[in-house]
């Protein structure tokens, strides 16, 4: 049985990518600015402080950064409070890693506000003995330093660890820096195939992992 486990947040525990397909376009629309799918397809694998950044810097925002992340963390907010939902099977694997002393973290790139608000909305928020986010961290996805600072919080070895990803991009993150991840299919991310090729283990629905954790 492993003792560390890494968990991504949205298209991973938390049926919710849907919310982020158009955050760029629709936050643009709130200043009067109509833009292409190009931008939601460029934002889509930056953390929400890159994504702040892209927006301003492309489009000459007379806005300040803190007045961009904010005005999306407000669209997107409540449906994290109200409406997200886990995918199936995630309370009964979570109560499966707890019984067998396995510790747990996630590592995000939504805003912390709306981790808490889903997870605590989903009744899962204490399984997670620390939240990780991209801006807390200062980097994205695209670089291994989240994983790395959720690995010294669980203090177990990079080898009795496994991270738990949806997207092609974080996984290929994760597997560069020699984690082992374990991928989950998730309806919106593009490069599903590419992502299932490139993991240790990936699987079409949450309840398939206790079986390949119990096979370790």
């Amino acid at each position: 049985m492993i003792k560390g486990a890494i968990f991504d947040l949205d298209g991973t525990l938390l049926d919710s990518m849907h919310v982020w397909q158009t955050f760029g376009t629709d936050y643009l629309k709130t200043l009067g600015i109509e833009a292409g799918d190009w931008v939601n397809k460029t934002v889509m694998r930056m953390s929400l402080e890159e994504g702040t950044r892209f927006l301003r810097e492309e489009f000459n925002l007379d806005v300040t950064s803190a007045q961009v992340s904010d005005g999306i963390n407000r669209m997107v907010f409540d449906e994290y409070k109200n409406d997200i939902k886990v995918k199936d099977g995630v309370p009964e694997l979570l109560e499966y890693l707890k019984n067998r002393g396995v510790k747990m973290c996630i590592a995000t790139a939504t805003d912390i506000e709306c981790v808490e608000a889903a997870l605590e909305h989903n009744g899962i928020l204490d399984y997670f003995g620390r939240i990780y986010t991209c801006t807390m961290i200062g980097k994205g996805k695209n670089e291994p330093d989240i994983y790395e600072k959720s690995l010294e919080f669980l203090g177990t070895d990079k080898k009795d660890t496994i991270v738990f990803e949806d997207a092609y991009h974080c996984v290929k993150t994760a597997v560069n820096a020699g984690f082992r991840v374990l991928g989950i299919y998730d309806r919106y991310e593009p490069e599903g195939e590419k992502t299932a090729a490139m993991c240790d283990w990936f699987v079409n629905d949450i309840p398939s992992i206790t079986g390949i954790l119990e096979s370790l």
